[in-house]
């Protein structure tokens, strides 16, 4: 069963007021009720670009981050990256 472009993007809609509210009372660093809802909004982009290639072949020019920044060097995709990265640490 497919799921409707619009209703996706309408709990995609939902899902980032919420995350701006979280953030907006945030309590410490660590706070539950953010990370929550960054989760919700990740979730939330996943169905609706999934509903939006399932209905039109189409995709949106955003992606979600697995939020890890250790792995920097691991996103490097082909050479020409690679190598700026290397010359920048010498």
């Amino acid at each position: 069963m497919s799921i409707d472009p619009r209703v996706a993007l309408q709990s995609l809609t939902s899902a980032l007021e919420e995350h701006l509210a979280a953030a907006s009372a945030r309590r410490s660093d660590g706070d539950p009720a953010v990370e929550a809802a960054f989760f919700a909004v990740a979730d939330a982009f996943e169905v609706y670009d999934d509903a939006l290639y399932e209905a039109y072949g189409e995709v949106t020019p955003l992606e979600v981050i697995d939020g890890d920044e250790d792995d920097d060097e691991d996103d490097v995709d082909d050479e020409e990256d690679l190598e700026i990265l290397q010359n920048s640490e010498n």
